[in-house]
């Protein structure tokens, strides 16, 4: 038993007139980003949730999404070029422009939003935990519709599994297969990691925080979503990384799993080893608020 890829169309739609092709890759990113402005944009009207004094004004928070733009851009595309495929890029320089093609990290994406908020609250004097709070609240939302586009496109399917949930993607998937598990008249099933993700980190995580923000007073202390998103994602991350197929770029004779950092038989992939650091971060803030008065 196994599920048929679904017949989807690469393109959401086309502008008419000039019939420019809007894919489901960029119509996530236009959607996660325009979803989080004016959700962020409530959160700044609503100042109950934050003791009194939001972090800013909601006029402000469409400079902050020009700042995040650029972030999550430039930081996803150059985060992919540099932790996963230098080498080609190296040699295809003019390959690190076409970002519709696919290739943004998160992990990148994650620092240049990092760097875009630590810009913004010191150009406007507000306090840095609780803007990278409101942020970490919207965060999911681009996540899940991320994930998403990634089951679309497909791209960054699962390894090959003989689950009955097991999707079999098309072709330039099914002939990366061998015998491990799943196959089904030449073809292979494998799991729907993207899903996993789509679920873990956009649904689940979504939900832990605006449950904390809403019904536990969540925040009223500084650094407590950023430090439970960084926490949660990097838990979602590295266990998921257990059903992805192995980044090809780490895969070798001896190296079959694919690990950037191997021990013998164990190891651990790329995004198990960029996982680690924003769990550690994560645990520091979100103790410290915990341990904090509420502001």
């Amino acid at each position: 038993m196994a599920i048929s890829f679904p017949d989807i169309d690469p393109n959401a739609f086309v502008i008419p007139v000039i019939g420019l092709p809007i894919r489901w890759y960029a119509l996530a990113y236009i959607v996660g980003l325009l979803a989080g402005w004016r959700i962020i944009v409530a959160l700044m009207r609503r100042p109950k949730l934050w003791g009194g004094s939001p972090p800013m004004a909601p006029e402000k928070v469409e400079d902050l999404l020009t700042a995040v733009v650029l972030g999550v851009v430039l930081g996803g595309r150059l985060g992919f070029v540099l932790f996963y495929e230098p080498g080609y890029y190296l040699t295809h320089p003019a390959e690190v422009l076409k970002v519709w093609e696919g290739g943004m990290s998160f992990h990148g994406g994650f620092l240049g939003v990092t760097l875009a908020c630590i810009w913004f609250a010191w150009r406007n004097k507000i306090g840095l935990l609780r803007l990278a709070d409101a942020v970490a609240m919207v965060a999911p939302i681009g996540l899940f519709l991320g994930r998403i586009a990634n089951f679309i496109k497909p791209e960054l399917w699962g390894r090959p599994t003989d689950e009955p949930w097991g999707v079999i993607f098309p072709v330039e998937a099914a002939q990366m297969c061998n015998d491990i598990a799943g196959q089904i008249d030449g073809f292979c099933a494998r799991h729907p990691s993207q899903l996993y993700e789509a679920g873990l980190e956009g649904i689940v995580l979504g939900s832990v925080l605006w449950g904390l923000a809403l019904f536990g007073r969540g925040l009223l202390r500084p650094g407590l979503a950023v430090g439970v998103f960084l926490t949660g994602y990097g838990c979602a991350r590295a266990f998921v990384e257990f059903f992805r197929q192995p980044d090809a770029e780490f895969q070798g004779p001896g190296n079959p799993l694919g690990y950037a950092l191997q021990f013998g038989d164990y190891g651990l992939t790329m995004g198990q080893i960029l996982s680690l650091p924003m769990i550690a971060v994560g645990l520091f803030f979100a103790i410290r608020a915990l341990k904090r008065a509420r502001a």
